[in-house]
């Protein structure tokens, strides 16, 4: 076994109020990239209003193609901060380059390791010495204990305010995105002592999908669960096929709590 530190007792991670890995799982929402202030607005006060507990919003995005909108950088870093502050809501951004762990901490309540980075050493290292909460994404081609192993990095900085996040990984199916692997929901909460929420709307690829996943990953176990929602998805900057609506958004809400989930 090559990780040590994960083990120990359970442990939540509380944000502005809001307990990760508590008694109630919490929702993650908001746009794949922040795109302008007016949508950004839109988006958070929605998701605000139809119970969401964290808003998400990519400021710098890390694209397959060079050529693909890449982020607003330290101008959505400030609008994502102006709508957390607005909507009371912690913010949550990815960090891409371990130079900008400083600069991406001064605006948001928790820091964003993305699956393409989850075996970023030397990124994981500065994220652990920030000091503020990280949520660290499975990379899509790791199994879990390299992924445990690589959390372990950010402990031994001396930060152990970790949430996991299962994103789908890659299989020889072509029905989604990714795999949502359900399993893994359990097994991280049973060898590691840290929240495990899931990101349906990344394993889906597809907006029509991300209500049955989000279901089963809550169902399995998760701590809560991150979407993306846009305003308008078909004018969205990237990733508008998984993004939901507004009102799909609030269905989706109204859905989990039916089922008492959230």
């Amino acid at each position: 076994m090559g990780y040590k530190l994960v083990l120990g007792e359970k442990a939540a991670v509380k944000v502005k109020g809001v307990e990760i890995g508590g008694k109630k799982p919490i929702v993650i929402a908001g746009p794949c990239s922040v795109e302008s202030k007016d949508q950004l607005m839109e988006v958070a006060w929605a998701v605000k209003e139809a119970g969401a507990h964290v808003l998400r919003g990519g400021a710098f995005k890390p694209r397959t193609s060079p050529y693909s909108f890449q982020g607003l950088g330290v101008e959505g870093l400030k609008m994502l901060r102006e709508a957390g502050d607005a909507t009371g809501l912690p913010v949550i951004s990815e960090v891409l380059d371990p130079r900008d762990v400083k600069l991406v901490a001064e605006y948001v309540d928790i820091l964003q390791v993305g699956a393409r980075n989850c075996q970023n050493f030397p990124l994981l290292r500065e994220v652990g010495k920030a000091g503020i909460p990280v949520l660290i994404k499975r990379g899509f081609s790791i199994t879990l204990e390299e992924y445990l192993c690589a959390v372990e990095y950010i402990l031994l900085e001396g930060n152990d305010k970790v949430i996991l996040c299962e994103r789908g990984i890659r299989t020889f199916s072509d029905s989604s995105r990714f795999t949502l692997d359900i399993a893994a929901i359990p097994r991280l909460k049973d060898t590691s002592r840290f929240p495990v929420i899931a990101d349906p709307s990344h394993a889906a690829g597809r907006r029509d999908l991300v209500l049955p996943l989000a279901k089963a990953a809550l169902a399995a176990g998760a701590d809560g669960i991150m979407v993306e929602v846009h305003p308008r998805p078909d004018e969205a900057l990237s990733d508008g096929s998984q993004s939901l609506t507004v009102e799909q958004f609030r269905e989706l809400m109204s859905e989990l709590r039916r089922w008492n989930l959230v």
